[in-house]
């Protein structure tokens, strides 16, 4: 049963919603804890017996063993969520990160090790993730989940940004704790933020333990059939995935864009932040307002402002402008990325929601490993201002497409 939502709007009535404030806080503390382990995890390395010449593959496999579970797992884990308690399994995951990292120390130092503990770390973070959706809608009143959704962005977003910038300065911090600071630094993140999750006033949702067992592949099936039939979830995860797309093309094509505006190649990060910095505006602008807004063509918006700032881009060798538009860029995914995030948990009943988010989240990161592949070999083909406009035009039409699609459903509807 979702709370009465208390008197005021915006962010204020949601720092009200005690049950709210709580799974914010272990977000926050999950998200910050994920971006330090990974910190954490690329500081650790060279201290494992790997061969001198295997430094760059060794880095390639971690990240590989970090990114597979997402791709595997996604779905699965959604089918789990829907039939356990969401609150048991966002504190466990949690619990059993931290204890995981806490294993550390005491285990070989084999590089084969490190791999399995960054897989398994992603295996739970597979669970958490689902979990956490499906448990916002259960907590918030449907007239917030606007405001609830550009909050939690907006977290992600700063998480990202201010996570790896911190990581390291509070790995040092920590090892100035003793021999094995870093590891308590990182599995105190996960383990507070287990301790605070489980503290959330929710109601036991799921079915009970004896059926989370129970037939997983027509679970999968079932996910699939709801989403065929369901035209505006299936609309707003193919514009979700097309977001993600953009910014999965545009880690690659940072390198490139940042020797064109005149940063060194090496500084092409400050790119990408000025993108979450963006996101970060307008999640909070929606936080405030888009609730009044929801009527409108939000993501059709924000799409066409970020295929203009992708075709800008092929026009710019100034610094100031390109940042400008790596804000903008970041604000216009904003407006697409919050508003169909609310619209799936708006629209999916409790019941499919874990299987929804885990083939969103499943979806995404396979979709995500297209645009990683092609973007370079793309750019070395026809060069980068080419690839920039192409991005703007492909954008544009399918955000279009998605639109006019989005709408003919809604026509049928009513």
């Amino acid at each position: 049963m979702v709370p009465v939502s208390p008197s005021g709007a915006g962010y204020l009535a949601l720092m009200k919603n005690r049950p709210f404030l709580l799974l914010w806080i272990g977000q926050v503390l999950s998200q910050v804890g994920d971006k330090v382990f990974f910190v954490f995890l690329i500081a650790v390395l060279f201290t494992y017996q790997i061969p001198p010449s295997w430094e760059n593959s060794a880095r390639s496999a971690l990240m590989i063993a970090i990114t597979l579970p997402a791709i595997l797992l996604g779905s699965a884990a959604g089918i789990f969520v829907d039939r356990g308690d969401k609150k048991q399994i966002m504190a466990g995951c949690n619990l059993l990160r931290g204890l995981l990292v806490l294993l550390i120390p005491v285990l070989p130092k084999q590089f084969a090790i490190l791999l399995i503990i960054g897989f398994l770390e992603s295996v739970l973070t597979q669970f958490f993730a689902p979990a956490e959706q499906a448990a916002i809608p259960l907590l918030v009143p449907r007239q917030g989940l606007m405001t609830a959704n550009a909050l939690f962005t907006t977290t992600m977003m700063g998480s990202l940004i201010v996570g790896f910038a911190i990581g390291e300065p509070l790995l040092t911090v920590a090892r100035s704790w003793g021999r094995f600071g870093q590891e308590l630094l990182v599995a105190g993140l996960y383990l507070v933020a287990a301790a605070v999750l489980y503290t959330i006033p929710m109601a036991k949702s799921g079915d009970p333990p004896h059926m989370v067992r129970a037939h997983p592949w027509q679970d999968f099936k079932s996910g699939l059939a709801y989403l065929k039939k369901d035209r505006l979830v299936s609309n707003a995860l193919l514009q979700l995935t097309l977001l993600y797309s953009v910014f999965a093309a545009l880690t690659v094509l940072a390198i490139n864009l940042a020797d064109e505006i005149g940063l060194k190649a090496t500084q092409f990060g400050f790119l990408l932040a000025a993108s979450g910095v963006g996101m970060v505006f307008g999640a909070a602008f929606l936080g405030h307002w888009g609730e009044r807004l929801h009527h409108k063509p939000l993501p059709l918006v924000g799409f066409l402002i970020m295929a203009a700032s992708l075709t800008l881009f092929t026009f710019t060798d100034r610094l100031g402008l390109g940042l400008t538009l790596s804000v903008l860029l970041g604000m216009g995914a904003s407006l697409v990325g919050v508003p169909m995030q609310t619209l799936v948990q708006k629209q999916t009943p409790e019941e499919m929601r874990g299987k929804v988010f885990g083939f969103q989240n499943n979806v995404v990161n396979i979709a995500l490993s297209l645009p990683l592949a092609i973007a370079g070999p793309l750019t070395d083909t026809f060069g980068l201002r080419v690839v920039l406009l192409g991005m703007g035009i492909l954008v544009s039409l399918v955000s279009i497409w998605a639109w006019h699609s989005t709408q003919k459903v809604l026509e049928k509807a009513i």
